[in-house]
């Protein structure tokens, strides 16, 4: 299994002598978690896995869900660093993410190679359309992981919403003033960006031309409103200026290993330390071009066993996987999440 990311490139050439290696690592990562962990060795010996295996499809599962359910770990006790939990409004079912100091560390470097293809190795001015965790506090701690997260990309951070929710108007003018039409970062929930920032500044006029917009999660609600995301690009580039808006995809139980979407084809992109398998509501394998339940692979997870799950969100696999752009990953689509009939099943895996 990987030890030092620092030397990977984070998208390789796709080739069999990549999946080879990804599968290498993988099998690496099961025993290891089947040696650490008790509550995952007893699920691997209940589904009667073979620890030798190599083949993708065939690697062990977990459903996200069931992080809300067990406390899954594959170190002692005294050797938990941090605790990262998803949002929610309430205490209730979180999921629960155990984390040593070299998990978080190669957290951080697998975020900082993939973060560094869109916005560079320089640290840039950052605009962050949300409150400032220090004096909200109704900032759930997944929000709170994404904002510290990629703020190690950022410098002279700048909060605009103010404790109502609403545009710090003096402060987006001070940051304008400074870096209006030079490079900067931006980053928001997907929701906020549009909500707090797009629909309260419709009748302002500012422009954000140096700006790298960085969004991810929230599409829910947008949907409702019949916003997708070329719709949600569009709206913001025409009234704003940007000069580039990406779109992510992640999950706290696979943080730092986040899917950047490709800016010509707009479909997310698998990375040198990440994979996706499409499955139906009876985990059979489809084929590309059909919709299905998202499985990720991930080759961070060290310190818990989080390198394989079966998401509760609907994608696919494109059947033709061309673009014009270097990234060799896999490309595929996010459509939301499962309704509860094709979740039926998952959570009584382990």
């Amino acid at each position: 299994m990987i030890t030092n990311f620092k030397n990977s490139s984070p998208y390789n050439e796709m080739s069999k002598k990549q999946d080879k290696f990804f599968c290498k690592n993988l099998k690496q990562l099961t025993k290891h978690h089947f040696t650490n962990s008790q509550e995952y060795k007893k699920f691997l010996i209940q589904n009667n896995y073979n620890l030798k295996n190599t083949n993708l499809e065939k690697f062990p599962f977990l459903p996200s869900n069931i992080f809300k359910e067990i406390d899954l770990k594959s170190i002692k006790k005294d050797k938990v660093f941090k605790i990262m939990t998803s949002s929610g409004t309430s205490g209730k079912n979180l999921s629960k993410i155990f984390l040593d100091r070299k998990n978080a560390q190669n957290q951080i470097i697998v975020l900082s190679k993939l973060i560094e293809t869109i916005l560079g190795e320089k640290r840039l001015p950052m605009l962050i359309i949300d409150q400032n965790p220090k004096s909200a506090s109704n900032i759930f701690s997944a929000r709170i992981a994404a904002i510290n997260g990629f703020s190690i990309f950022g410098t002279d951070y700048t909060f605009i919403l103010n404790s109502k929710g609403k545009v710090d108007h003096t402060k987006l003018k001070s940051f304008l003033k400074k870096y209006s039409g030079k490079p900067f970062f931006i980053f928001g929930f997907t929701s906020l960006v549009y909500r707090c920032f797009f629909e309260l500044l419709k009748n302002d006029n500012y422009n954000l031309d140096g700006g790298v917009l960085l969004h991810g999660g929230g599409w829910k609600k947008l949907e409702k409103k019949k916003i997708n995301n070329f719709k949600f690009k569009k709206l913001l580039i025409e009234k704003f200026n940007f000069k580039e808006i990406y779109n992510y995809y992640g999950m706290v139980e696979q943080t730092g290993s986040i899917f950047l979407e490709c800016k010509y084809c707009f479909h997310f992109v698998t990375s040198s330390y990440s994979k996706v398998l499409i499955r139906d509501k009876n985990f059979n394998i489809l084929k590309n071009g059909e919709k299905g339940l998202l499985q990720l692979f991930s080759l961070l997870p060290t310190s818990y066993p989080g390198h394989n799950i079966l998401t509760e969100d609907i994608g696919e696999i494109p059947k033709f996987n061309n673009c014009v752009c270097s990234k060799k990953g896999t490309r595929f689509k996010v459509y939301g999440r499962a309704v509860k009939s094709e979740l039926k099943g998952c959570s009584d895996t382990i």
